[in-house]
């Protein structure tokens, strides 16, 4: 049990923004966290590390709505509907400030909603919050894939 409040919190970011990417990994270099944080660039890379039982699942998503190929809503879908899933916290990172978007998502059961500012300095102070939020203030189920 001890192995797990000291293991590495594990991130997966689902991006096709190579930008956004590199952004977003320097932001949680900085954070002095143990952390691993994986990239999927699209909906398919997203759902292959999720569903692969020899790894270790994620202890959150971080999660873009408009991805090449099967997109962000669909991979929400595919989390919230997979008993082995559902109870890993998906955060929307997005652009789409579409209403219909919002709705769905929290329709589906996203964790939260974020649209990325295009602002460079308030993108890395909204990844920022994020890590702290959900690594300092918010307690994440830890669970060994079986």
């Amino acid at each position: 049990m001890t192995e797990h409040l000291t293991a590495a919190i594990e991130i997966l970011l689902v991006e096709d923004n190579p930008a956004d990417v590199r952004l977003t990994v320097e932001v949680f270099k900085q954070a002095k966290l143990h952390n691993t944080l994986h990239v999927a660039e699209d909906g398919e890379a997203a759902l292959a590390i999720l569903r692969d039982r020899t790894r270790r699942r994620p202890d959150l998503v971080l999660l873009d709505l408009n991805l090449p190929g099967i997109d962000g809503r669909e991979v929400l879908q595919e989390i919230k509907t997979d008993p082995a899933l559902l109870s890993i916290p998906v955060c929307i990172l997005t652009t789409s400030r579409a209403e219909s978007d919002i709705f769905n998502a929290y329709q589906h059961h996203t964790n939260c909603y974020i649209v990325k500012p295009v602002d460079l300095e308030q993108f890395i102070n909204v990844v920022q919050q994020i890590q702290d939020f959900w690594f300092s203030i918010v307690k994440l189920p830890k669970l060994v894939p079986g």
